[in-house]
């Protein structure tokens, strides 16, 4: 199973989606206060005070934790190429929509914000996320190629 190149791609989809829960997307330093937004919530430090904001930045994190687990699920469903092709295309809507409100979210932050801010490393794992997910559905859909172009033989 893991000598196949598609669960290669999978798994490094599967461990980007997991690593953007603890990287930050963005983060600001204004006036003393210092603000980050790791997609579950938005912490405000202020001083010594600390303040999250878990509604709705959570659904950054949950769209992420959706998408590792339809990789890993992915992975186990090597003898029905058909539905990982299938998994793989629902997995990409799910991630598109994980950087969608990522995305989303940071730029209404940005415009709040007196100082522009810089983007995280969390921002750009989904889109790496993404690519190794399309690599993957294309490996899967030459094997299942190359599946029917040997039964057609026979």
């Amino acid at each position: 199973m893991w000598q196949r190149k598609q669960t290669i791609f999978l798994g490094i989809t599967a461990g980007c989606s997991i690593l953007m829960i603890f990287f930050p997307i963005w983060t600001a330093t204004d006036d003393g206060t210092y603000k980050v937004f790791y997609p579950p919530y938005l912490l405000t430090r202020t001083g010594s005070t600390d303040t999250a904001t878990y509604f709705p930045y959570v659904w950054c994190g949950t769209l992420a934790v959706a998408a590792a687990t339809l990789a890993i699920i992915e992975i186990g469903k090597f003898e029905n190429r058909l539905l990982q092709l299938k998994m793989g295309a629902l997995n990409s809507l799910v991630m598109t929509g994980a950087l969608g409100v990522a995305v989303y979210f940071s730029n209404g932050l940005i415009t709040s914000n007196p100082t522009p801010g810089s983007y995280g490393l969390g921002l750009y794992l989904p889109a790496v996320a993404m690519i190794s997910n399309l690599i993957a559905n294309r490996f899967i859909r030459s094997d299942e190629k190359l599946v029917r172009d040997s039964e057609r033989i026979r």
